[in-house]
């Protein structure tokens, strides 16, 4: 076994749950506390506002766009096109623009609280490029996705390291439906310098970057890494360090991941109704124990095995355990292979830490992987989540992601020896 994926292995193991361990450490929070939600640097930085007429602007702000208000315990909350762990939103996003009409060639920040890009770096013979693609230029997008970790690990601790790399799957895949909307093709990248790139953007280990989504033209020519640091903004109103997530991004962000040839998916979605699944997403808070048909089910699964577009790859295998889909037998399945027949819904509800969710849904899902590169992984399986999301809403099937389970025990139940990393429920 490479000695790199010992890294990742480690840290996932250092970040299971177990029955006793939920018990010993249930976890509360005073939400009084929570760390801000967003990103905004200061005043005095020019910003260009995102209207809706232009598309282009659209493109940029369907991929972060605030979508709702909710109002729990006399607190407002936001939420965006992608899901997030606890609604916590610990992900960020930075966009190179260049050569595009209306704007500086530059770095900016996306400001979702105020609907804007914030210019934090302009160009002129350097950029991004020469960290992730050496002796390459792009004229477009270069989408920079990082994590302001402390938003999550204020709640989830140590585990929320996965929290935070399953959040920018999530965001990659709302980047990528943006994409599908607007008829621009694009490019995931997991392995690159990450660890210079955060030094030049000046994270201070407060924040790191995740991984990158290339749209535009690609050109055969040098460019030279950012000529100047860029001063430092911090993602959060105060700061709490968690050595454990530094130390586990740190060790995991050089580990390369397995390659593939790129391949683009071809989704034949009714836009407008895409959109509107897109815009109206929602975590399901309860299922009903309502049945699905089969039909919608195997055109879920069509969606999800659509190729991903990217050249590093980790495998995400999906087992399934039907609860409650029309005409199929109920019982844990790996793909569309029948492993043990029965009534599980017990069992999944026990394994997501007695989620209701898991037992009342009609399918809960299953992400499994054995992986080179952990953050690739993580954030693959997190991008599939976000297609289970807009797939079952296209569909009108309800959808929630669970980052919670019982790892070693739910391992156990699949027959498998590869790690758990996500679990969705689908259903009525």
């Amino acid at each position: 076994m490479p000695h790199s994926k010992l890294y990742g292995i480690a840290f996932h193991e250092a970040t299971k749950h177990s029955y006793l361990s939920v018990q010993m450490n249930p976890n509360y929070v005073d939400g009084s506390t929570q760390p801000r939600a967003f990103k905004v640097y200061p005043k005095f930085y020019r910003r260009v506002k995102l209207i809706p007429n232009n598309p282009f602007h659209a493109f940029i702000k369907l991929t972060s766009a605030i979508t709702f208000e909710k109002i729990y315990k006399n607190e407002t909350y936001q939420l965006r096109v992608n899901p997030s762990a606890g609604a916590l939103y610990p992900t960020e996003v930075y966009i190179q623009i260049r050569e595009v009409e209306g704007f500086i060639n530059g770095i900016y920040h996306l400001e979702v609280e105020n609907n804007c890009l914030t210019l934090i770096y302009e160009l002129i013979d350097d950029g991004l490029e020469s960290y992730i693609i050496p002796n390459k230029r792009i004229n477009g997008c270069i989408f920079l996705v990082s994590c302001v970790y402390y938003r999550s690990s204020w709640k989830y601790q140590d585990r929320s390291i996965r929290y935070c790399l399953l959040d920018s799957g999530h965001l990659m895949g709302a980047i990528a439906a943006s994409a599908y909307l607007h008829e621009k093709n694009i490019k995931l990248i997991f392995d690159f310098d990450k660890l210079s790139l955060n030094a030049d953007l000046g994270f201070e280990n407060k924040e790191f970057i995740s991984s990158c989504v290339i749209s535009g033209e690609t050109q055969e020519k040098p460019v030279r890494r950012l000529r100047l640091s860029i001063p430092f903004v911090c993602g959060t109103d105060y700061f709490q360090a968690n050595q454990f997530i530094e130390d586990a991004y740190q060790a995991t962000s050089m580990q390369p991941s397995h390659q593939q040839k790129l391949e683009h998916p071809q989704f034949n979605f009714h836009r407008e109704r895409f959109f509107e699944s897109f815009w109206n997403r929602r975590s399901i808070r309860r299922f009903q124990r309502n049945s699905i048909t089969q039909e919608i089910y195997w055109r879920i699964w069509q969606d999800i095995q659509q190729p991903i577009p990217t050249e590093d790859f980790e495998q995400i295998e999906i087992y399934s355990v039907v609860h409650r889909v029309e005409g199929m037998t109920p019982g844990l399945y790996h793909g569309r292979n029948l492993i043990e027949s029965g009534d599980l819904s017990e069992k999944t509800g026990y394994l997501c830490i007695h989620q209701a969710l898991a037992k009342d849904c009609a399918v809960t899902l299953f992400f499994v992987s054995d992986y080179l590169s952990y953050q690739t992984a993580m954030q693959l399986a997190g991008f599939i989540g976000q297609r289970v999301y807009l797939s079952c809403n296209y569909w009108g099937i309800d959808c929630s992601g669970i980052g919670a389970f019982y790892d070693d025990e739910a391992q156990a139940f699949l027959l498998t020896n590869k790690d758990v990393l996500y679990v969705m429920a689908i259903g009525k």
